[in-house]
């Protein structure tokens, strides 16, 4: 899996943050909104491979 990157793009003259992942991505007009959900994001993505590492262990069994 790709890791989660924020970025600083202006979209029809305003300042936006992009919260990408991948090739997708979501805009936010506050900084704040996008740091706070890219770390939600990352939290999550960080749960599911540690679920996802564990899962084999046990298939493994």
């Amino acid at each position: 899996m790709n890791n989660v990157h924020v970025e600083y793009v202006r979209l029809r003259g305003q300042q936006c943050w992009r919260v990408r992942i991948g090739y997708r991505g979501v805009t936010f007009q506050e900084e704040l909104a996008a740091r706070t959900f890219a770390a939600q994001l990352h939290q999550r993505l960080t749960w599911l491979r540690a679920r996802e590492n564990a899962g084999e262990l046990d298939e493994d069994d």
